[in-house]
């Protein structure tokens, strides 16, 4: 396959090129110092995890946090109140926008624990994450007639490779691709495997979030990340104009460098953003924990705080199996901590749930 091939919106892409593209075009000197800035970022977000009481408490609010920001690009909107309540709150009914961010939340963690596991992310992989995600098991695309659309317009903007074997081809090519090692730095080639699975657009449904899961996963695979704590797509919401024409130019202009230089500089910011909310999280740990031991001493338990941080949305059960103790000691705790002003109490469905308010407030900037 040419490098050059000239691109019609309305015809199959099925001389999408094969991987690995030029060097030349995406080693160029601002490439190469954004890599520089986006890797001390990321270096930084890899050290400041380990500072947290736990490292499951950021865990687990970027995942959710991931979930809700991805799946809002594809137009799928829920709160995060209703995120928590559906994680905490057995038995109340959850809405279908809200069960599938959870799906994505759940795809991600399975994703991940694959990677960690088995030291490589292959084909059958990405369709188990892409399973998880629409509910389906469709597998790869076998019939023609997909495209992407203007919302507004309804003008095609892209036809994806339409042909079985052809998009068989091309997502070996990039299992290929996203294990080996290189002389390319792996943020780079972040930058091109996200493109190139983007416009082989695999699936019938779930394409975008599939591929900004892949993302996550991807630095986890190489060791840039030990947990997938970077959430990416609030980055792309706020630029998303750039990030669909910028994936555009690639294909019309071979402009691979504006894509590369957006992808790195969302690492970067986004890998800032995580960085200063570890310190918050920190600071706000230590707040409460002197908060508790000035106003009600017989209440402190740091493995408890630690439980508080990592389920904002707590409830009786929750200490019981953590802290081994009983119901109605768990009760007291919760009601104590309430009392001074660090936990509100709601009631959820048949149950009532504590939560850590100015941890939830946090968690959502």
């Amino acid at each position: 396959m040419k490098n050059n091939v000239k691109v019609n919106s309305n015809i199959p892409f099925n001389e999408l090129p094969l991987l690995p593209p030029d060097n030349a075009k995406i080693e160029t000197i601002a490439i190469l110092r954004q890599v520089t800035l986006a890797s001390i970022a990321l270096a930084e977000l890899k050290g400041l995890a380990y500072t947290l009481p736990n490292p499951s408490i950021l865990l687990n609010a970027v995942i959710l946090k991931e979930a809700q920001m991805s799946s809002e690009i594809e137009n799928v909107i829920t709160t995060h109140d209703k995120l928590y309540q559906a994680l905490s709150a057995t038995g109340k009914p959850i809405d279908h926008e809200t069960k599938e961010v959870l799906r994505y939340r759940e795809a991600m963690l399975t994703g991940f624990n694959m990677v960690m596991k088995k030291g490589f992310l292959n084909i059958n992989g990405i369709v188990s994450i892409q399973e998880i995600l629409e509910e389906n098991k469709a597998g790869l695309r076998r019939l023609p007639g997909t495209s992407l659309k203007n919302s507004i317009t309804g003008e095609v903007i892209y036809t994806p490779p339409d042909d079985y074997d052809t998009i068989l081809l091309l997502m070996k090519n990039l299992e290929s691709y996203m294990n080996e090692t290189d002389v390319i730095s792996h943020l780079i080639k972040l930058a091109v495997q996200h493109y190139q699975f983007e416009s082989i657009h695999p699936f019938y449904d779930g394409n975008g979030r599939t591929g900004r899961i892949i993302n996550v996963l991807y630095l986890c695979l190489h060791g840039l990340l030990d947990s997938p704590v970077l959430y990416l797509s609030d980055y792309i919401i706020k630029h998303k104009a750039d990030y669909y024409r910028l994936l555009g130019e690639v294909k019309i202009n071979d402009n691979w460098e504006g894509w590369v230089l957006f992808m790195l500089r969302a690492v970067e910011e986004t890998a800032r953003q995580t960085n200063n909310q570890i310190k918050s999280i920190n600071g706000l740990f230590l707040k409460l924990q002197d908060k508790i031991k000035e106003n009600a001493p017989k209440l402190y338990n740091k493995e408890l705080l630690e439980l508080l941080f990592e389920q904002p949305y707590c409830k009786i059960e929750f200490l019981v199996d953590r802290l081994k103790i009983s119901r109605v000691t768990a009760s007291k705790y919760l009601s104590g901590l309430e009392k001074i002003g660090m936990l509100q109490s709601k009631k959820i469905w048949k149950e009532t749930i504590y939560i850590n308010i100015e941890l939830f407030e946090l968690l959502k900037r």
